[in-house]
């Protein structure tokens, strides 16, 4: 990153601020600063005779998933982080390294490391990673199944040998509250697997000098974790991952008086967040269906580590965390297909789900399914998943066929106006089903709306389960600008675009300076017509003033979507209107229009008159027809662009129908 770029984007970030979050973080800084001078912080006296809470299952099952398979590629040096699929990391690795660009990073202080310069440090996600200690957790889980004492002893090679390249405040792996939170929970999953106090682990003197140093860094972490969250503009779902992994620290090791106060500040943190950031319609308004499933998560380990100390969290707490499931529920089609709006970065908050494999989303759901007996959720889970099964135990997953008899629709709402979400369509949840799901929400959370994408009034639209419009997702964080910048932007999404500029300008890859409202106008639903008219005002900053509205109308009898789009404003603009396909489909032009297969189900799409039409397939100039799916793993799909000039008022269709 260049000097001018960097205070451009200082300057941006300091525009996004209010005046309080400016003097907090000069305050911070200075104490940041003190903070290197002091020698390490002594940990306080461990009292090993205050039990903590297990808040794991006593009868674990008998795990039939990928998990000794994980276990062994471990132990043989072998890491999936995240695009690559194994990479020789060696056992233990170099916690240090990163495995994008082979990048050693040093042992500075690490508030103050900057990473924001990947051609140097490498993307940081990929060190941060295996870092996170997920895989540590497969090795416990592969020791509580087999009995074999390599996956034990593989535990404290991986502990001993971060204890010893990652010294207390030092380094990459200190730099951020969120990752320490993470690393926590999972270190908590590992103890309660293991054994806790009277595990094997521990038996020999050298077990036992392990045991304290693991201690140690707990406290450690969690005192790091308590002067470093995240704040103000910042808040989002980094905050609610740090107060997760200090309440599970404080409920899992009670060993010092600390951990009162981890509690206490936790839980009044989550009980606070989960109803802040997540609407009271179960949308997390952050607008990013990867950290729905992800704050979703961490909500979940601190309710469980509550649960089990015997102060559970609030009825409050508990609902708006079912709400959240019930709004997945409904955007998730018949195929288990769920939208990929807003960023993905694959984030998984615990090792439980390495070994599960299936989809993360309908694991949550059947989780859900059981703790709040919602036989809604139960059918469109479908089966009870592994992770389900260590997380809750055999007694409590024996409930959920019960929950899969009772004839209740799978999808029990459509509409989620705090949100800003929509489900439009005819036979949901049947192998018929059309399904569209319209974003007629904000642009995201907070002052910089970090993860949001300027998507307004787009869509996806699936039938008989199968993906026709999608979102391509987000491609990279930290990779090359143009495609950050083009996987968040509005010509990647299946809405308007005025004369080539996003709805919402940008002021970084996590910062939004000029953002948009968005408003619903009509909503109405009926047996036989689903309608919905909304408008943005992302574009009066153009001349003219315009004003983006889109109507959807649905023809349930008839399988057939008409999509109106029409510009207000003072003068004539240049539109395009793009249409993104799943990977999986085949788009073809016949006389008629244009026809798009996925498999045996084609749909006809017939665009408006009088325009310029391109078919782009992994075109890079300009940058369209790509499809990420993963965090940096972006493939070619199909991108139909629509261009030509409206008056105001004037409306152009767009009609796709079932053939």
């Amino acid at each position: 990153m260049s000097n001018l770029t960097q205070v451009g984007w200082y300057w941006n970030r300091l525009r996004c601020m209010s005046v309080a979050e400016i003097m907090g973080r000069a305050g911070s800084t200075a104490s940041r600063a003190m903070e290197r001078r002091r020698a390490p912080t002594d940990v306080p006296l461990i009292r090993l005779d205050r039990p903590g809470a297990r808040w794991l299952p006593r009868e674990l099952p008998e795990d039939a998933g990928l998990t000794v398979q994980r276990a062994n590629e471990l132990l043989a040096g072998q890491w999936r982080v995240l695009a690559r699929d194994t990479e020789a990391l060696g056992f233990p690795p170099e916690w240090n390294r990163n495995p994008d660009k082979g990048a050693l990073l040093p042992l500075s202080y690490g508030k103050v490391m900057s990473f924001r310069n990947p051609a140097q440090t490498g993307d940081i996600k990929y060190l941060w990673e295996p870092n996170r200690h997920l895989e540590m957790v497969c090795l416990a889980q592969a020791w509580q199944i087999t009995g074999d004492a390599r996956y034990l002893e593989g535990v404290g090679t991986l502990l001993d040998s971060w204890f010893v390249q990652c010294p207390h405040a030092l380094g990459a792996n200190w730099s951020s509250a969120l990752e320490a939170g993470i690393r926590l929970i999972n270190w908590a999953t590992v103890w309660q697997l293991i054994g806790g106090l009277q595990s094997p682990l521990f038996e020999h003197p050298i077990g036992k000098v392990l045991r304290t140093d693991w201690l140690n860094s707990v406290w450690r972490h969690a005192e790091f974790i308590r002067g470093h969250m995240s704040r103000h503009s910042s808040a989002n779902n980094h905050l609610i991952g740090e107060l997760s992994g200090l309440f599970v620290a404080g409920a899992t090791w009670p060993f010092w008086e600390d951990a009162k106060q981890w509690r206490r500040i936790a839980r009044e943190g989550l009980e606070r967040e989960a109803l802040v950031q997540n609407a009271p319609d179960g949308v997390n308004l952050e607008q990013a269906t990867s950290y729905q499933q992800f704050v979703w998560d961490f909500l979940l380990f601190a309710g469980l580590a509550a649960r089990a100390t015997g102060k559970p969290m609030s009825e409050a707490y508990w609902e708006r965390m079912e709400a959240m499931l019930e709004y997945v529920a409904a955007i998730m089609d018949a195929g288990g297909n769920v939208p990929l709006f807003g960023d993905a970065d694959d984030g998984r908050v615990s090792g439980l789900s390495l070994g599960a494999a299936g989809c993360p989303f309908q694991s949550q759901l059947a989780t859900g399914a059981l703790l709040f007996s919602n036989p809604a959720l139960a059918r469109k889970a479908g089966i009870v998943d592994l992770r389900t099964r260590w997380l809750l135990g055999r007694e409590a997953c024996a409930a959920f066929d019960s929950l899969l008899l009772q004839r209740v629709p799978a999808t029990s709402r459509t509409d989620f106006p705090q949100g800003g979400v929509y489900v439009l369509g005819a036979n949901l949840d049947t192998p018929d089903e059309f399904r569209i799901v319209a974003d007629a929400g904000p642009l995201g959370l907070g002052g910089i709306a970090a993860h949001a994408h300027a998507d307004a009034l787009s869509f996806t639209l699936s039938a008989a389960g199968r993906e026709f419009l999608v979102d391509p997702g987000t491609g990279t964080y930290h990779g090359a600008g143009p495609w950050r910048d083009a996987f968040r932007g509005t010509a990647m999404h299946n809405t308007l675009c005025i004369g080539g500029v996003d709805q919402a300008v940008s002021g970084g890859k996590f910062m939004w300076t000029r953002k948009y409202k968005t408003r619903v106008v009509v909503r109405d639903t009926n047996r036989v017509l689903d309608r919905l008219v909304a408008e943005h005002d992302g574009y009066r900053r153009l001349p003219g003033r315009p004003v983006h509205r889109r109507s959807w109308e649905f023809d349930k009898l008839g399988d057939r979507l008409t999509v109106r789009d029409e510009v207000h404003g003072s003068t004539t603009q240049t539109v395009t209107l793009n249409w993104h396909f799943s990977e999986e489909c085949n788009v073809t032009c016949t006389p008629d229009g244009i026809r798009i297969a996925n498999g045996p189900v084609c749909l006809a799409m017939i665009l408006p008159p009088d325009g310029e039409v391109s078919i782009l397939h992994g075109s890079n100039e300009p940058l369209a027809g790509w499809i990420s799916r993963a965090y940096d793993r972006i493939v070619p799909s199909t991108t139909v662009v629509w261009r030509g000039s409206v008056e105001s008022g004037e409306g152009v269709e767009t009609i796709f129908r079932r053939l």
